[in-house]
Parts: C-alpha cells; structure tokens; sequence
C-alpha cells in the first residue's frame, strides 16, 4: 500500500479539492469557517494538513489537519475519500499524524462522532481512549454571541 500513496503537506493550490472532500464526507466546508486562511493560520502556529495522495495520478484521497493550542495537538478532518475508506488507507494516514504528534510532544486529542465505529476501532488500535462523557458545544459565528 506505501508504494501506492503518498503523504504529503498541504499547499494553497489544495484549497480547492480539500474542501470539495471534506464536503463530501462531511467533515467540514466554508460554513464551518474552513478556509485556507485558517488553514495557513494554524500552520503558522506549529500546525500541519497532511494529504495522501494516489502515486498513480497525484488524486488527493486523504486529509488530516494537526492544530496545536500549546498544551494539546488536535487532529482534526481526519478521513479518506469514500470510494477509498475502508481499504486501509486510513492506518498509514493516522501513522504519519501520530509521527508528527510525537515531534511536537504534546498530549493528543481527537474527537469522532459516536456512530463512526470504524474510526473508534481504529482510534483504540492506536491507543486512544475514551475521555469520557463530555458533551461539545460551539458558536461558529462569534458575531452572534451574548
């Protein structure tokens, strides 16, 4: 499988086919305030977007997004396109976000929605546990707080 893909950082000129994935396996799009200029943002904070790409025709089919906050790394819109899930494209993603996780030696937390058991099973492969029974709450439009 290595031979067949590559990981890969994000530049400007993915912007484009990143958010068409994303949209299309629901892990993000503009109305989540997933713009290249947030993307170069937590870059510029000690942050990564990785992409796997096919060998064979550069066809991005994968993303996981690192972000750092100082005391924890993020991983974030961490998912393979659907004609590929399920093939074993997402081990070799997640090996490459945890390579980088370890180099920046922070704790590391993700969070996965409930009914994804495929990803769950693949967190706890990896070593990830349960942290509990949080529930999460956001405002996407801070212009509408209290």
């Amino acid at each position: 499988m290595e031979n067949e893909i590559s990981i890969r950082d994000y530049t400007v000129n993915d912007y484009e086919v990143i958010d068409s994935l994303w949209e299309s396996i629901g892990l993000g799009g503009k109305h989540r305030g997933d713009n290249h200029e947030i993307i170069e943002h937590t870059v510029q904070h000690g942050g990564r977007l990785l992409l796997m790409e096919l060998k064979e025709n550069n066809e991005i089919i994968g993303t996981a997004w690192l972000t750092v906050d100082g005391r924890r790394t993020y991983i974030h819109h961490f998912g393979i396109a659907k004609p590929w899930q399920g093939k074993g494209f997402s081990k070799p993603l997640l090996e490459a976000s945890m390579s980088l996780a370890r180099q920046i030696g922070l704790q590391v937390k993700l969070e996965v929605h409930c009914s994804n058991e495929k990803a769950i099973n693949l967190y706890k492969k990896c070593g990830f546990t349960y942290l509990g029974d949080y529930d999460i709450y956001i405002i996407r439009d801070i212009s509408t707080a209290v």
